[in-house]
């Protein structure tokens, strides 16, 4: 699903119109980056964390030429999957 697909299946559950429904896609996304940027954390109970991660310095290797160099520390945005989520997507097996 894309970003259109998103906003056709949002303004279809929720009765409202396409421009509508971007607009509130476009503004959650907004408010998620500028959020997790300022170094906050986003929280969705059930569904997952949105926050910014340090990741170290470490050492690299060029696959081309197979030169060894340095991968300078630098700052990523993660998302961990809340427990409903998880479920929704992989749900448990049971037992024998």
């Amino acid at each position: 699903m894309n970003k259109s697909e998103l906003i056709e299946a949002l303004a279809a559950k929720t009765d409202v119109t396409k421009a509508a429904a971007g607009k509130s896609v476009e503004a959650l996304l907004e408010i998620i980056t500028a959020s997790v940027a300022n170094g906050d954390d986003v929280a969705l109970i059930g569904f997952g964390t949105f926050k910014a991660s340090t990741r170290a310095a470490r050492t690299g290797k060029n696959p081309k030429t197979g030169e060894v160099l340095e991968i300078a520390a630098t700052t990523v945005p993660t998302f961990k999957a809340g427990a409903a989520f998880k479920a929704a997507v992989a749900p448990k097996k049971k037992g024998k």
